[in-house]
């Protein structure tokens, strides 16, 4: 799931490039590595190991978790 600097950096788009902003956009907290890489193909497992390190995303470990993810989309 994203963290806020993910949400931070997602107004940026330009700086981030096309395919950081696509997994950081598809990153809500409920798809799994496994579903990223069906969606994105193979090449993104590198740049979501990539992600967490630099605190962009983090693993998402209980459903509320998740929902909150979904929630600030929401504007909730």
């Amino acid at each position: 799931m994203k963290t806020s600097r993910a949400w931070d950096a997602l107004t940026w788009p330009d700086r981030l490039g096309r395919q950081t902003h696509t997994v950081l956009l598809l990153a809500n907290g409920r798809r799994s590595e496994q579903e990223l890489v069906g969606l994105l193909g193979n090449d993104v497992k590198e740049l979501l190991q990539r992600l967490q390190q630099e605190g962009l995303l983090q693993c998402a470990t209980t459903g509320a978790t998740a929902e909150t993810d979904d929630d600030a989309v929401a504007g909730a």
